[in-house]
């Protein structure tokens, strides 16, 4: 009968990394993330105090007070899509609006010890219209929910689409009515939907929660096709939106809702009360009578781990040390593919399967003398995680994928060992799996190897990036080099002719090279939704047990195997290491 037997992995922060090392990486880190939680908190004040209390002269709650009156007590809530639109505005000189969030909080909850995706419109944006972007985003949360089979909430206050941007959020293959379609799925999936109108309902808003299998009212909520202003203007009726489209209507005559209550709070409890009466979690019964314990080393130390100079190396198998409970992992294939690292660890009680980006120098193997960087894909490596990810998927493992690749070899060897056919099995492979996967981009995101490790165009279950995260097709100073390539010397340096025109060059290569480093930053890529969420590094791990948590919530819809009959096994038994 096989076991699955972890070992120990990593060592104490001080046995590996000199103090001074520590606190400067610390430093650097601490910067950027002090930076990143003054953006989150701009993000969720909305449009300011002003509108937090217009909000609450209506007799209503704000999104985020609604999320803590639902959320278990004592849980966190984790947040996804913080920062779509950051930075961007919208209309014309003093009429230049923000819309922080989208001006929809869409995050992971737990309610009665169940994982739920909620879905909120922010009250204090518009009255929760919809922007550019608003859509897309609810949308991925929506598919998010779908593929991990968790219930969804709609807390809705929702005045429609911000009519000045419509051009931009009607129409198009993602804009807001494929919302719709995917309420729609999710309800052939068979996933619990529960929605709420606490206000505002109007146009798209009033198709949002009809789908779902509870729908509640508040005494002040109304859900319209139109509003009392568009009658007044196309059928010269003078009416309310709440006369004609109030709970008096919706729960009583044409039952479009199903239940009605006082206040806020009042039906925040009526979902609480629905979600305990759904199927408990699976996740306890797939620990195997196992306990969930934290890592053999402070999480907090991962600040420490990361060179603030992205040139430099570190040690992966310390990072995932400081992630899995217990620090303990079962190397898979350590010997092959030196470049990649792959296992089997827990977190949060259950099992997953790693697959990691090792960076430090690595073993040629025709050439046993030479060494090669880490952090690229070779043949021997793509291999393994193309074998490893298909051995996961048989057995019902979720992946973690962690991140920091600058792409695939390249040259001359490369072509002739046909990376090109290697790569095309790893996307293939990473195309077709139907196991959960959730992608950590912990550094450097770079070129054809961010697509290959499960990137957010493979369809992860969620795809998190960190305050240093770098995403693009490569760097900045590699750009200029190519964008200028006809302008310099063998060795890339800048063929002299005049001391102008040397000049004009340098300066030119500077500017591609910071404007791509710009476009790199990671607040950039959420903003438009390369990634689902900035996380700090002591959060990670707290993402991740979430995450393992809700693939195993839900049974009954993906082939989950004992560990006793695990193909990873075979994989094991048949090397020779």
């Amino acid at each position: 009968m096989a076991k699955v037997l972890l070992q120990p992995i990593g060592t104490p922060l001080d046995s590996f990394m000199p103090d001074e090392d520590s606190r400067a990486n610390a430093a650097a880190m601490e910067e950027l993330e002090k930076a990143l939680e003054l953006k989150r908190e701009e993000v969720r004040n909305g449009w300011g105090e002003e509108y937090v209390k217009r909000v609450h002269k209506k007799g209503k709650l704000t999104t985020w007070e609604r999320l803590d009156l639902l959320k278990d007590p004592g849980t966190e809530i984790l947040p996804i899509g913080t920062f779509v639109n950051y930075g961007r505005e919208f209309g014309e000189g003093k009429q230049k609006k923000k819309c922080p969030g989208a001006g929809v909080v869409t995050a992971f909850v737990k309610v009665e010890n169940r994982y739920t995706m909620v879905i909120a419109n922010d009250n204090t944006v518009a009255s929760g219209a919809w922007w550019p972007l608003t859509p897309e985003k609810i949308e991925r949360a929506q598919h998010i929910a779908r593929r991990l089979r968790v219930p969804v909430i709609y807390l809705v206050d929702c005045s429609g689409l911000y009519l000045p941007e419509q051009s931009r959020s009607f129409p198009g293959p993602t804009g807001a009515g494929h919302i719709f379609k995917q309420n729609s799925l999710l309800s052939a999936t068979g996933v619990p939907q529960i929605a709420a109108v606490f206000g505002d309902c109007i146009a798209g808003g009033g198709y949002m929660p009809i789908i779902s299998d509870r729908v509640y009212m508040t005494e002040q909520a109304y859900m319209v096709i139109a509003g009392a202003a568009l009658i007044k203007g196309g059928k010269s009726q003078n009416i309310t939106s709440l006369t004609i489209g109030g709970a008096d209507i919706h729960v009583h005559i044409s039952n479009c809702a199903d239940f009605r209550g006082p206040d806020d709070q009042a039906v925040l409890k009526m979902i609480r009360r629905d979600v305990s009466m759904l199927p408990t979690s699976g996740a306890e019964y797939y620990k195997y009578g196992g306990d969930t314990s934290e890592p053999g080393y402070d999480t907090d130390q991962l600040k420490c781990i990361f060179p603030s100079d992205y040139r430099m190396s570190y040690d992966t198998r310390q990072v995932i040390a400081r992630l899995v409970d217990s620090s303990l992992f079962w190397e898979v294939l350590p010997g092959k593919g030196e470049e990649m690292i792959t296992g089997i660890a827990k977190i949060g009680g259950l099992y997953v399967g790693i697959i990691a980006n090792n960076q430090f120098l690595i073993g040629h193997t025709d050439y046993p003398d030479q060494k090669r960087p880490g952090g690229i894909l070779y043949r021997e490596g793509i291999a393994k995680i193309s074998q490893f990810s298909r051995t996961c998927n048989d057995d019902g493992i979720p992946i973690v994928w962690l991140q920091d690749i600058s792409g695939f070899d390249i040259g001359a060897e490369a072509e002739k060992e046909g990376l090109l056919g290697y790569g095309s099995n790893l996307i293939y492979t990473n195309s077709t799996n139907t196991v959960p996967m959730i992608t950590v981009l912990l550094r450097k995101s770079s070129g054809a190897g961010y697509y290959a490790m499960s990137s957010i165009a493979y369809d992860p279950v969620i795809q998190l990036s960190t305050p240093i995260t770098r995403l693009a097709v490569m760097e900045g100073r590699t750009l200029a080099i190519g964008a200028f390539r006809t302008k310099l010397d063998d060795n890339f340096e800048i063929i002299r002719t005049t001391d102008e025109e040397y000049e004009k060059i340098k300066q030119g290569m500077q500017r591609v090279e910071d404007r791509i480093t710009q476009d790199m930053d990671p607040i950039k890529s959420a903003s438009i939704m390369d990634t689902d969420e900035i996380v700090c590094m002591h959060e990670l791990r707290r993402y991740l047990r979430a995450m393992a948590e809700m693939c195993y919530q839900s049974i009954g819809y993906r082939r989950v195997k004992n560990p006793r009959i695990w193909s990873v096994h075979d994989l094991h038994a048949m090397t020779d290491i």
